[in-house]
């Protein structure tokens, strides 16, 4: 969803428009699932192509687009839902409908786990409401090199420009020049464009749709794009529709109030400057082989939907 290279924007009119459309639209789709009321689409070359694109849509019944909304925005209650989700924070506010955040998610097994770092922005539009992302990383200006003393004062000083500059690399001083930089445990993946449209459909229900395009930073086995769009997508939207019937109950007895993402003036994260973040790309990212990883391995959890 980058305008292309370093430059971090945040979302206008014409993205949301855009995204929409890329949504409602059937063109260039091809149906993957469709069943028990849940339809997925993927876009691309399915047995070649690394970067898929994927959309989802299920009909909500009994559930307003204002809830589905509120229960995708609330971290307290994801952590009630989602299980999926390794970990969640928000990491700072951009404006009054934009924030940076941080999701690590749990892979179907045998595949390693991945974790994204994105900005986010929301757009409630009339009885609609839509959630875009795309992944930035923050970097840091790296601190000045130390003085070094001892037998190694004299090397320091005939080699003041070169000590300099193997202190900027992180790989000497083990400093990340970035904040929430790339962790062992998890691959980091980039999101391309992510995102949910929620439209209310008249009837005290609404139907949602899920729309992603994710790097995942590593060859994957050709099974897995099929057992995302036959397993693992369809069992994520169900799980989204029984959050979004349990949510009222639950918001009643958790601070009912609160919902900085409708109230603005609730948002007590810390400001976060665009001129601070820049677009994550993939090169820059370590990338794994995972192609040789057998399906049989999955585990039980995987394969319901």
């Amino acid at each position: 969803m980058s305008r292309g290279g370093d430059m971090v924007y945040i979302p206008d009119d014409s993205d949301f428009s855009s995204f929409r459309d890329q949504c409602e639209s059937l063109e260039g789709w091809h149906c993957r699932y469709n069943k028990a009321g849940v339809t997925v689409w993927s876009q691309g070359q399915e047995e070649s192509c690394t970067v898929q694109k994927i959309k989802t849509r299920i009909s909500c019944k009994d559930v307003p687009a204002e809830t589905l909304y509120d229960v995708l925005h609330d971290t307290r209650y994801r952590k009630k839902w989602d299980s999926n989700m390794i970990e969640t924070y928000d990491i700072g506010r951009l404006t009054v409908n934009a924030d940076v955040g941080y999701y690590s998610w749990k892979c179907p097994s045998p595949l390693k786990n991945r974790d994204f770092v994105t900005l986010r922005s929301w757009l409630p539009l009339g009885n609609d409401y839509m959630i875009i992302n795309y992944s930035v990383k923050h970097p840091v200006s790296p601190q000045p090199a130390p003085a070094l003393t001892g037998v190694l004062a004299p090397w320091a000083s005939r080699h003041r420009q070169g000590w300099a500059a193997a202190w900027a690399c992180s790989e000497v001083h083990g400093i990340s020049l970035q904040k929430y930089p790339p962790r062992k445990d998890f691959v980091r993946a980039v999101s391309l464009q992510t995102g949910y449209l929620i439209k209310a459909n008249g009837t005290g229900g609404c139907i949602l749709y899920y729309l992603t395009q994710v790097d995942p930073r590593g060859s994957l086995p050709k099974w897995v794009v099929n057992r995302v769009s036959q397993f693992v997508a369809p069992k994520a939207m169900k799980k989204i529709y029984k959050a979004g019937l349990k949510y009222a109950e639950w918001k009643r007895k958790h601070d009912p109030g609160y919902k900085p993402w409708v109230y603005p003036e609730q948002n007590t994260l810390p400001s976060v400057s665009l001129a601070e973040l820049s677009v994550q790309h993939a090169d820059s990212l370590e990338n794994i082989d995972e192609t040789g990883l057998p399906e049989d391995h999955l585990s039980t959890s995987d394969h319901e939907a």
